[in-house]
């Protein structure tokens, strides 16, 4: 089948790459392949699986719409099973939102989304201009990833965004963090300065694909003041940090903002596709049909996204989240401490990175820096190599940041502190390995 693949699909294919399994069950936090080996996952669908693989109540919900005969394609009609989905969203959405908020349902990816949020604040504000940040990370389709951190030729305005570990100021920390704001404030007043008032900022509350970068929340806080008092839309992208993820239900909860308008994807379709915009009703500036898309109205995806929203929220995962990636991110500076490979280890709930860096290389040189360890060159090859002993030992991982040299964790919010215990001790073994040159070499068959 891998064989096949690789002659049979595009070029553009990414996991599928660095995960050369054939997934045949799956439950919870476990996969098995295709050759009888069992894998921890710790990717959860790019953070798509808040329950994790195959969890009883999604089952239960997607089995109960197949078995009462209601269509499975409605476009955009009302159907029970979608007045359940937004009801028990509304239920979760931070209070100042929820109280005056419609929602639009667009294509099931995170990217569409995107696209119709740049669109209805351009609508609405009559403004063409983005602000977003550097590292962000925002989808594929065309708008969308112009407001990523990739993009080129592009009518959007790139901010920095506060990272500790290499801040473009170099100074890190809270410093770091007023010197970014101070930017963004001075370009948006500087009559000179190129930006006009744009429709809206857009924003991570922690950058994903960027690295596994948290924002302060006194900054978070700050970009609220600053385009509220400009009367700038503030978009906020939970596709990945949404639904408990980060250790609260959405992760701009942490600062106590509301945000205009949130893109919201992955977990909220309970692994199955679905996206949707929820903003404010005096930007409801849409014409009828004026954002559309076939496949708006995913039934399935709206009984599993109603049961995970619902169980996520009961069960009080985001607590288990926040508890639970506490230690982890404890336990993993630990590791920091003993291997100069790990340049940086840092967090939110249960979204967590550890930032390889070349330890033969020396530091960045910085003369204000209030971090104990200078930032070192990045070293992709080294994150890879961990990867790979990774999924020798039956730990499924990827990688993200600017130099693809962050190991990411992401499992589901249901993981035990046993599986916990289990991910960390492989995850440590497989650094020590790379540390120590007694991994394997790329191609090596796995004993």
């Amino acid at each position: 089948m891998l064989r096949r693949q690789a002659a049979r699909e595009s070029s553009a294919r990414t996991y599928a790459r660095a995960l050369p399994i054939v997934p045949v069950r799956a439950r919870g936090l476990t996969i098995e392949g295709a050759d009888g080996r069992r894998y921890l996952d710790c990717l959860s669908g790019a953070g798509a699986l808040a329950l994790g693989h195959n969890h009883p109540v999604v089952l239960e919900a997607v089995r109960a719409v197949l078995d009462s005969g209601a269509p499975l394609h409605a476009l955009d009609l009302a159907t029970p099973v979608k007045d359940a989905f937004v009801t028990e969203l509304f239920h979760t959405l931070p209070p100042g939102l929820a109280e005056h908020a419609r929602v639009q349902f667009c294509g099931p990816a995170g990217t569409d989304a995107v696209e119709a949020a740049l669109t209805l604040v351009r609508t609405a504000t009559g403004r063409t201009g983005i602000l977003s940040f550097t590292g962000a990370y925002h989808g594929m389709t065309a708008a969308a990833q112009d407001a990523s951190g990739h993009a080129t030729d592009v009518r959007v305005t790139r901010l920095p965004y506060p990272y500790d570990y290499r801040c473009p100021f170099g100074t890190g920390g809270e410093t770091g963090a007023e010197l970014a704001a101070r930017w963004t404030e001075y370009l948006l007043d500087d009559p000179r300065s190129g930006v006009p008032t744009p429709a809206a900022m857009i924003l991570e509350p922690v950058q994903g694909e960027g690295g596994v970068i948290p924002a302060p929340d006194p900054w978070l806080r700050r970009m609220r003041q600053i385009t509220a008092d400009r009367s700038i839309p503030l978009i906020a992208d939970e596709i990945q940090t949404g639904v408990g993820r980060t250790g609260a239900f959405w992760a701009v909860e942490h600062s106590g903002i509301t945000p205009d308008v949130m893109v919201l994807s992955k977990a909220i379709g309970g692994s199955l596709p679905l996206a949707v915009v929820v903003y404010r009703d005096d930007l409801d500036a849409w014409e009828p049909g004026a954002h559309a898309g076939t496949f708006r109205g995913n039934q399935l995806a709206m009984a599993a996204g109603t049961a995970t929203l619902a169980y996520v929220r009961r069960h009080r995962l985001a607590d288990h989240a926040a508890a639970l990636g506490t230690r982890m991110l404890t336990q993993l500076r630990t590791l920091a401490d003993r291997f100069l490979c790990i340049g940086d280890v840092r967090g939110r709930g249960l979204m967590i990175g550890l930032e390889v860096v070349d330890p033969e290389r020396e530091a960045a040189e910085t003369t204000h820096r209030p971090v104990p360890r200078a930032p070192r060159p990045a070293a992709p090859g080294l994150a890879a190599a961990i990867r790979r002993e990774c999924l020798r030992r039956g730990l499924i991982v990827e990688l993200g940041g600017r130099h693809a040299s962050v190991v990411r964790l992401l499992p589901p919010l249901t993981i035990t502190d046993e599986q916990a215990s289990a991910v960390l001790d492989r995850l440590a073994d497989a650094v020590e390995a790379v540390a120590r040159g007694t991994a394997d070499r790329p191609g090596r068959p796995n004993p």
